[in-house]
């Protein structure tokens, strides 16, 4: 569906040269909702704009549709743009039209008859849900109905691929919600592939099949939600994902790691899916003679799927210690040692090989 090879993007900047996509990789299959997450500066924004030309790649090729839209004529060109929408941060629509006539701008552009195009605008304001707010000028709407123009305006060409540049980054958290179900109900009404970027991990959490992360104008990983969520391997994704997933120790429960008592050790279990039901604890308080101390633990859900973290203190012998570690590990649960050190001036954590900073 969409395909970036060996794509590159350089721009002048005074007598410098400056690198926004570094030899890009990567495929976007049909019917996806593909998220790219990365701080400011990592090229999101350019990946983007390469898929309709608002940029043009310096090398390199993106194919839309198996197409590369740099080889075709102006004429085709415009054909196939229109089966790519687009919604921006900060909407892009006009402040002196009315909500159908920014909606139905595209179809005035591309020539469709008045007669023609009521019918396709009526139907998207419909599915957005503003019907009763087609007279209504852009200044009449809130944050959120704005953006709903924004996607009714995108669709009504009955785009194949719709791309989403930091569409909901201008909006509060209730309204950011609501614009992602609308989304995700686009994306499976439609059957339209959705490509956004985003800096905000919720997001991605809450609608996107797959994301890559951005770095330095790099694809630095790639995955499905469940396998990035859970298992993370670059620090930008690590961090990303702590965002959301609140897996690091607190301060407090920190403060017992310094103690040194080779009769107890700190372990970080991750449970996916059924494993979360796992009466664990309980389980080994049972079977093994250690004392099991829970200090940290949440669950979250990553679409659909339970996804939790459990911090545990076990008191006992080196031997039941290490039983009971086998018994948690066949039960296909993550488990990792937590080892604390210290340098002068700050306290770090590890678990695995993850680390966090506490200042």
């Amino acid at each position: 569906m969409i395909e970036f090879i060996e794509t590159t993007k350089e721009f002048q900047v005074g007598a410098s040269t400056v690198t926004a996509l570094n030899h890009i990789n990567l495929s976007i299959q049909k019917g996806n909702i593909f998220g790219v997450i990365g701080f400011s500066g990592a090229g999101k924004s350019t990946l983007i704009r390469t898929v309709n030309l608002l940029e043009e790649p310096t090398s390199g090729r993106v194919l839309v549709n198996g197409k590369e839209l740099t080889t075709l004529t102006k004429k085709q060109l415009r054909e196939e743009k229109k089966n790519i929408g687009m919604i921006f941060q900060h909407f892009n629509l006009l402040h002196s039209k009315t909500v159908f006539e920014n909606v139905a701008m595209p179809l005035i552009i591309s020539g469709v008859k008045k007669s023609n195009l009521e019918g396709q605008v009526k139907e998207v304001l419909a599915f957005v849900g503003l019907t009763d707010k087609a007279d209504r000028y852009i200044d009449e709407l809130s944050g959120g109905q704005k953006q709903r123009v924004g996607i009714a305006r995108a669709l009504v060409t009955k785009p194949t691929i719709l791309l989403c540049d930091e569409a909901t980054s201008a909006l509060d958290p209730q309204t950011t919600k609501s614009i992602l179900a609308l989304l995700k109900k686009v994306n499976i009404e439609y059957g339209i592939t959705i490509l956004m970027i985003t800096h905000e991990m919720e997001v991605i959490r809450d609608i996107c099949h797959r994301v890559a992360v951005m770095e330095n104008g790099r694809i630095i990983e790639t995955g499905n939600v469940l396998e990035i969520f859970s298992t993370p391997r670059e620090e930008t994704t690590k961090n990303f994902v702590q965002s959301v997933v609140r897996d690091e120790i607190p301060p407090s429960v920190y403060e017992q790691l310094k103690s040194i008592d080779t009769s107890k050790k700190i372990y970080n279990l991750k449970f996916i899916g059924v494993d979360v039901g796992q009466p664990i604890v309980s389980q080994v308080a049972k079977k093994f003679a250690v004392d099991v101390n829970v200090l940290f633990g949440n669950i979250t859900e990553l679409q659909g799927i339970p996804f939790g973290h459990l911090i545990v203190e076990l008191v006992g012998s080196d031997k039941e210690i290490q039983k009971a570690f086998l018994f948690i590990q066949a039960k296909n649960i993550q488990i990792e040692e937590v080892v604390a050190r210290e340098s002068e001036h700050t306290n770090y954590y590890r678990s695995g090989s993850r680390y966090a900073v506490h200042g």
